[in-house]
């Protein structure tokens, strides 16, 4: 029996041997096309192509390591494809100077054969410019350790970038891993993929007709790039990534919005950047991720829209796009982190003026924030809470409620004591401004020390004003005025407040404590205040004319002299 199966089919050519036919053609192309005379000008543009990549394979024949690239081994075969059909379209045109085809479909022929060629002199241009033939293989595909040497990365970030430009799908998919790895381990690594690396053909795989595999592989390199610094991030934003992460948010599965909502919450994290959202029609993208997006999802939707709050065109959209109930159901059933940034965008929100105070009030904002508020742990999130109930305040209602409500008075007292220094800040601010019981005065009169302390503070800015105006709120009653007089540390700071030697502390502050403190005549107060030096220090800061100073000193004074009569009176 005679075997069916024929011959083993002939090897593959070897590249040198591609190189050699690619070669050998082109030096018989060029001259032939000269004495082509029909679509001249479009013969002009290819016989300027094959010039251009006749110069490009003398440079690769240069090269030692050129027969090792993986990316160029196809990229041969393919080119000769094309100089075969262009010889083939030349002969077509050269036979007796006239063409009689169909003219519009060799002008179509034309066209392509240059466009092929266009595309792999590009691909063979990107090859040479980026090193890569200069290097063996095994360097190649090495991922440097982190005692890698700037040089090394920079060959490696654009080896890596080569092969996503110009390999097939499995070359991209490997590329990009290795860019992800390397951009997960080394921060530092982003600033160089940033400028050495080709941001913009990046950027490309995140279009929708991208393969989902590679696409996918796309948006978390960028979501790494753009968390990585402030440099990669302006480019990333600078190459046009927003609009191509939005479409990314609204068309793909939840990781992958996941990661694309994470690239946009940095990218818009620049005030600069924040204005491009609208531009790109990317508020109701965002607010539908916050309302069926997951935690994760819903947590850098949220920061998104917390970032572009601060324009005031972005506002607006945001209103009209029913964003508001969104917050707020959020700051109520989201993730700790999405409650934090929620509360944040609701801070700015509510801090901008009745418009969006009444948009909040509406949706329950106040009762909302203080449930919140005394459920919460975290510090940053108590704090834009605090301040989004700050701002509401300017509401009547809002007033009265917070006037009225105990525990808010007594968790907003121990935030003085016990809190951070912004906690302290707004929660001292809140107290001032509040119309509050004498009877929760009395009870909170513990933080009287601390609001002393917080008089001291040069920073924040504004934190002794609001030191001072809340104890004076809180003096207004006999037994707190009392208790602080008998606080020694509390009255020594004070006294040491209203030396002029003590240029800290703006004394207008001080002054108007101990008037305060006078306020009532107390004769216990007035003798510890004296015995303490508060006298011999008013009547410097009289003389000096200090805001209150006379007025205190009179105070001071009226009741030492009462005193004085008095008790000549009896003897």
């Amino acid at each position: 029996m005679h075997s069916t199966t024929g011959p083993p089919p002939p090897p593959p050519p070897s590249p040198s041997e591609n190189l050699d036919k690619l070669t050998t053609l082109l030096h018989q192309l060029l001259p032939a096309t000269l004495s082509v005379t029909c679509f001249a000008s479009r013969w002009q543009v290819l016989r300027s192509k094959l010039a251009s990549l006749k110069s490009l394979l003398s440079e690769i024949s240069d090269s030692p390591h050129w027969s090792e690239n993986p990316l160029l081994l196809p990229l041969l075969p393919a080119v000769l494809s094309t100089l075969r059909r262009i010889e083939t379209l030349r002969r077509y045109c050269s036979d007796d100077g006239s063409f009689s085809g169909g003219k519009l479909l060799m002008q179509s022929d034309l066209d392509m054969a240059a466009g092929w060629l266009s595309k792999q002199i590009n691909d063979i241009e990107l090859l040479l410019r980026s090193g890569v033939l200069h290097q063996s293989t095994a360097i190649v595909v090495s991922r440097p350790s982190a005692s890698s040497s700037k040089e090394e990365i920079v060959f490696f970030v654009k080896d890596l970038f080569t092969r996503i430009q110009i390999g097939g799908i499995e070359f991209k998919r490997k590329a990009l891993d290795s860019l992800i790895q390397l951009l997960s381990e080394d921060d530092k690594s982003a600033a160089v993929v940033a400028k050495e690396g080709n941001v913009g053909c990046l950027i490309s795989l995140l279009d929708l007709n991208s393969h989902d595999s590679v696409r996918e592989l796309a948006v978390i390199a960028v979501s790494l790039l753009v968390s990585s610094g402030d440099f990669s991030r302006k480019c990333v934003f600078e190459e046009g990534a927003l609009g191509p992460l939005l479409r990314v948010i609204e068309c793909s599965p939840m990781p992958v919005k996941e990661k694309a909502a994470m690239a946009v919450e940095f990218i818009t994290a620049d005030p600069d950047n924040a204005w491009a959202i609208s531009a790109y029609g990317g508020v109701p993208i965002l607010i539908e991720l916050c309302k069926c997006g997951s935690l994760v999802a819903q947590s850098h939707a949220v920061g998104a829209i917390r970032n572009v709050s601060t324009v005031e065109d972005i506002r607006i959209a945001l209103a009209e796009e029913g964003a508001v109930p969104v917050l707020m159901q959020l700051l109520v059933s989201g993730s700790q982190s999405a409650q934090g940034k929620a509360a944040n965008c609701i801070s700015i929100l509510a801090s901008t003026g009745e418009y969006f105070q009444g948009l909040l009030l509406h949706e329950k904002g106040l009762q909302k924030l203080l449930h919140l508020f005394h459920e919460c742990s975290t510090s940053d999130t108590l704090e834009h809470v605090l301040r989004a109930i700050y701002s509401l305040s300017a509401s009547d209602t809002s007033y009265r409620i917070l006037s009225g409500s105990t525990a808010f008075i007594v968790q907003i007292a121990e935030l003085i004591k016990l809190g951070n220094v912004m906690l302290q800040q707004i929660s001292a601010s809140l107290l001032a401004n509040l119309s509050i019981s004498d009877g929760d005065k009395r009870a909170i009169g513990g933080c009287m020390s601390s609001l002393v302390k917080l008089m001291e503070s040069l920073k924040p800015e504004g934190m002794q004003e609001v030191g001072a105006k809340a104890l004076l709120s809180l003096l207004s009653v006999k037994s707190n005025r009392k208790e602080l007089v008998g606080d020694e540390k509390s009255l020594m700071r004070l006294v040491q407040m209203l030396d002029p030697k003590n240029e800290v502390v703006s004394k207008k502050f001080p002054v108007a404590v101990v008037a305060a403190i006078m306020a009532g005549g107390s004769q216990g107060c007035r003798k510890k205040l004296v015995a303490a030096g508060a006298y011999g220090h008013l009547q410097r800061l009289a003389e000096m004319d200090v805001t209150g100073a006379r007025k205190a000193l009179q105070r001071l004074s009226a009741n030492r002299l009462t005193s004085i009569f008095t008790r000549t009176w009896l003897e």
